[in-house]
């Protein structure tokens, strides 16, 4: 008992996430020489770049009035306040270009009826990284800079990333949406192993690289979407592309495969065939694009091009509630990736809809939980009776575990509380942050997890990188623990522990044995 109260206090103090910061650092220099520049960009307080001296002008005044301030100021932007002297709003040169001079808008016209509003800001304390993937996240190239009150003290461009490192991650998001065709999305794609090589150079956490490689994803899907809906008629209902398992929770690595399904409005009568026909066309087009792109087919076939994962919104809500009120647990074993769903393009109100149906389905439903647990158990942490790893005896993989395996209980963990506490959040990471919110899970317990996960998180990523930078070989999960130090194994072997300990909480909890 006591060996698990230091561990946890070794992961919630300061000390210890030092610790674990400076073991991902030396596992990452084994693969990855040191650059000068490298921590340049990832390091920054965004406080440190963003330009306080703000350009300001009034909601009333007019378009031609503010962007002549613009011009002399040589500045792409410009604040609105309000009467009362409030930012409530911004005007950008891309604001500029599409709604006036496209739109053939008077510049006489005041700069409200332009404006973007509200402003999308990020705190002070945030580092550059950040701006950079929620510009990236919501296709602007200024985002806003707060103090602790929440008031707008500066902005930050797109340039100001890419002049702190010139090749910048936007480059890639860029190249991928003006990209004329598949071919060349795939050679783009291929770019982001290089990328994200650099960022774990640069001691980019485990989850911003999760986030970005998962923008990544996102854009070459609405990418291949628009390319594929280009060359057919328009949808003949309202649709949504569905993404699950690692890239519905936001959690993609270097190795992925496709985890995707279609859902769409219930057609008129008489039309079914033809609007099942249209969509199982455009699944198969869009899973054939993604694959050429490196995004490979599922060998499971979970993929938007079966007729199974291809259907109406009625009938993903009775595939649900079938699951809830009737399955068993091996008929839950393969399905627990659909839980973990969320829109990818299209129309996201079919998402909303669906998971609101989930969520009402589920109350009272004990047996549910308990099936998904019981399934849950069977991912096991690779730790024997005796403290000693669990590898492979034989095969290519001798003498390894694969750490994705071993991260599946924390996935599974997650995935089970949070759709029995009404949860909605697909991403680990916040689906445990809510649950201690809700003091379903206790503070310390998550920050153990927390930084647990984060550090197998960061071994995996090591571990690809290795396998592309150094074996020019695919990217792999399996990781060999002589290869780790003393200090790696040590923390491994608690996390392991610690595991164990959350899926005998579990089990208590929703099986009633420990």
């Amino acid at each position: 008992m006591r060996r698990h109260e230091a561990f946890s206090e070794y992961f919630t103090d300061t000390f210890g996430k030092r610790m674990l910061d400076r073991t991902y650092a030396a596992v990452i220099a084994k693969s990855a020489p040191a650059r000068a520049d490298a921590l340049s960009l990832f390091n920054q307080a965004v406080k440190g770049g963003c330009s306080r001296d703000l350009l300001t002008c009034g909601a009333g005044d007019s378009i031609q009035t503010a962007a002549g301030w613009m011009s002399r100021r040589r500045c792409s932007s410009i604040l609105v306040r309000d009467g009362g002297g409030r930012i409530i709003g911004i005007l950008t040169d891309n604001d500029l270009r599409q709604k006036v001079i496209a739109a053939g808008l008077p510049a006489a016209r005041p700069v409200a009826e332009i404006m973007s509003t509200p402003v999308i800001a990020i705190p002070e304390h945030a580092l550059v990284f950040e701006a950079l993937m929620a510009m990236m996240q919501q296709g602007i190239k200024h985002i806003g800079v707060s103090d602790p009150t929440g008031q707008i003290i500066g902005v930050v461009t797109n340039q100001d990333v890419l002049g702190v490192q010139g090749q910048s991650p936007l480059f890639l998001i860029r190249d991928i949406a003006s990209a004329a065709g598949v071919p060349k999305i795939a050679q783009h794609a291929e770019r982001l192993p290089l990328l994200v090589q650099g960022l774990i150079r640069a001691g980019t956490p485990s989850g911003q690289l999760n986030q970005f490689i998962t923008t990544v994803s996102d854009a070459v899907l609405r990418k291949v979407l628009v390319l594929v809906l280009k060359d057919m008629e328009p949808p003949p209902v309202r649709f949504v592309f569905m993404i699950m398992g690692s890239e519905g929770r936001h959690e993609q690595t270097l190795k992925t495969d496709q985890d995707n399904a279609i859902v769409y409005d219930d057609p008129a009568a008489g039309a079914a065939e033809a609007v099942r026909a249209y969509f199982l066309t455009l699944g198969d087009r869009v899973c054939t694009g993604l694959d050429r792109c490196g995004y490979r087919f599922c060998h499971a076939n979970v993929m938007a091009r079966n007729p199974m994962l291809c259907q109406p919104l009625s009938i993903w809500k009775r595939r649900f509630s079938d699951w809830i009120h009737t399955a068993e647990a091996e008929d839950l074993l393969y399905s627990s990736i659909f839980f973990d769903f969320r829109g990818g393009y299209g129309q996201t109100a079919l998402i909303d809809e669906l998971r609101g149906h989930l969520m009402e389905s589920l109350v009272g439903w004990s047996g549910f939980f308990r099936h998904l647990t019981q399934n849950a158990l069977l991912h096991k942490p690779p730790l024997g009776f005796f403290r000693n790893f669990v590898v492979e005896s034989k095969g290519e993989h001798r003498n390894k575990f694969d750490i994705k395996r071993a991260m599946l209980p924390i996935v599974d963990y997650a995935r089970v509380y949070a759709l029995k506490h009404g949860v909605t959040e697909t991403n680990t990471l916040e689906r445990l942050h809510q649950l201690m919110q809700k003091e379903v899970l206790p503070a310390k317990d998550y920050s153990e997890i927390e930084q647990g996960y984060g550090f197998m998180m960061q071994l995996r990523f090591a571990r690809q990188v290795r396998a592309v930078v150094e074996e020019n070989a695919p990217p792999d999960n399996y990781v060999n623990p002589k290869e780790l130090s003393g200090l790696e194994q040590r923390l491994l072997k608690e996390i392991f522990i610690r595991i164990g300990n959350l899926q005998t909480r579990m089990s208590f909890d929703f099986t009633g044995e420990p």
